[in-house]
C-alpha cells in the first residue's frame, strides 16, 4: 500500500498545491497527521479522497515516502490512484 503525490502544483492564495491521496483512507489519513495537516482538510470529494499540500508540505511527504507520480508521465498509474481515490468518496 503507498501514499501518492502528484506534481500537479497549481497555484493558489499565494502558494502551490498538490494532491495527497492514498491506496487506503487510513495511509491517507496517516500522513497527513505526519505531515500536521488537520482532519479538517480532509477532501471527501466525488473527485477522490485527498488533502492539497503546498509544495513544501509534498516535499515533506516525499521525505516521509510517499510516492511522487506525475500526471504527464505516469498516467496510468495517476489515473488508477485517482479511480482509487473516488470509489473511497462517502457522502
Amino acid at each position: 500500500m503507498s501514499v501518492y503525490v502528484d506534481d500537479a502544483v497549481h497555484p493558489w492564495r499565494g502558494q502551490r498545491w498538490a494532491h495527497l491521496m492514498a491506496d487506503t483512507l487510513a495511509e491517507l489519513h496517516a500522513m497527513a497527521a505526519q505531515l500536521g495537516i488537520p482532519p479538517r482538510a480532509f477532501q471527501n470529494k466525488a473527485s477522490g479522497a485527498h488533502y492539497d499540500v503546498t509544495a513544501e508540505l509534498r516535499a515533506q511527504a516525499l521525505a516521509l515516502g510517499a510516492v511522487a507520480i506525475s500526471r504527464h508521465v505516469d498516467r496510468a498509474q495517476v489515473k488508477a490512484v485517482i479511480a482509487n481515490a473516488r470509489a473511497q468518496y462517502q457522502p
